[in-house]
């Protein structure tokens, strides 16, 4: 077995210090850094959410694999920003205003961050002023909102109607959360809707084309 599978079945397992410890023999046998996130960490994620879609894995198992990803990433990090390499993909996300729910949005992120997208997460009870001013500043390909409550799903709507009137650049606008469905996706004038954070993934990715 190869360092970079070595590697991919340590974060997939949630083993944080040989994980670590793989991505610097890796770095020593002179893998590049960007072939360290692309041929093991980014297929360890995806093999993380498959598992976590099919029932496989929950919550706290997701959260271990993503701790041993960022193991791996403080030392990737410094090399791949010394290289000039960036991920490939940009998205901004936020649970909406009112709303102070983050589990699934910070699973989303996780996923989003292995699957490489640089992730601007914007937080909790973000009003749609905020997502707007975040899309012109880092010109992302994907935008996500969150919503929890019932009460909160008219704030989705209200900051997919910002994003499109504010003069922003062009963004794909993909919602989800427990209340969230597909209908009403549609209804407020979102891209794409995703069930679950494994699901958002594969529809981001689509979305934008990738």
């Amino acid at each position: 077995m190869t360092t970079l599978e070595s590697l991919s079945q340590a974060v997939v397992a949630g083993k944080s210090k040989d994980a670590k410890t793989l991505t610097q023999l890796a770095l020593d046998e002179g893998t590049r850094p960007g072939d360290v996130v692309d041929q093991a960490l980014v297929p360890a994620m995806s093999v993380v959410g498959e598992r976590f879609k099919n029932g496989e894995i929950f919550v706290p198992e997701m959260l271990i694999s993503a701790r041993a990803m960022k193991e791996s990433m403080t030392l990737l990090e410094p090399r791949l920003v010394a290289a000039g390499i960036t991920p490939k993909f940009t998205a901004v996300i936020g649970t909406v205003q009112g709303d102070l729910h983050d589990i699934g949005k910070n699973l989303v992120t996780i996923l989003w961050k292995g699957a490489n997208f640089r992730v601007i997460d914007l937080g909790v009870n973000v009003p749609a002023s905020k997502f707007v001013a975040a899309i012109k500043q880092h010109q992302p390909q994907i935008v996500g909102l969150s919503a929890l409550l019932t009460t909160t799903m008219p704030a989705m709507g209200a900051t997919i109607r910002a994003i499109r009137t504010g003069d922003c650049p062009p963004v794909k606008i993909l919602v989800g959360g427990a209340p969230v469905s597909r209908q009403f996706a549609e209804e407020i004038g979102a891209d794409g809707y995703a069930p679950d954070a494994s699901s958002s993934v594969d529809k981001a990715l689509e979305l934008i084309g990738a």
